[in-house]
């Protein structure tokens, strides 16, 4: 998948996901950032792995909204995770807000993937 910039078409499929959300108008702009924050640093994602984060990320606008929390994980979980990782899902839990320690960790097994390639 090449890059994606702020005014590419998103695939077919993150578009119906986006369409389906309970706030299109923030998923996609959410969706636009992270593919932004990935480019910045060399990770591009798959046409699936992008379907699989904009579902999460849809998730986490969620729970931002209604206040739902993440039960805990043990940051020792995610000891193979990279650095680089977890500090773009640290940017992210951050950007959307009101979000429990453990959307970090979580998130960043996604940039992981794209980053490894997996």
């Amino acid at each position: 998948m090449t890059p994606l910039e702020a005014n590419d078409e998103l695939p077919e499929e993150v578009q119906t996901m986006i369409q389906q959300s309970s706030d299109a108008q923030a998923a996609e702009a959410l969706v636009r950032y992270v593919i932004g924050l990935a480019a910045a640093t060399e990770i591009r994602f798959t046409d699936v792995q992008l379907q699989v984060l904009t579902n999460h990320l849809i998730e986490m606008l969620n729970r931002s909204q209604s206040g739902e929390q993440l039960p805990a994980v043990g940051p020792q979980m995610f000891a193979d995770v990279s650095q680089k990782s977890l500090d773009l899902a640290d940017q992210v839990v951050r950007h959307i807000g009101h979000l429990a320690v453990a959307e970090k960790y979580i998130l960043s097994i996604h940039f992981e993937a794209a980053q490894n390639k997996i």
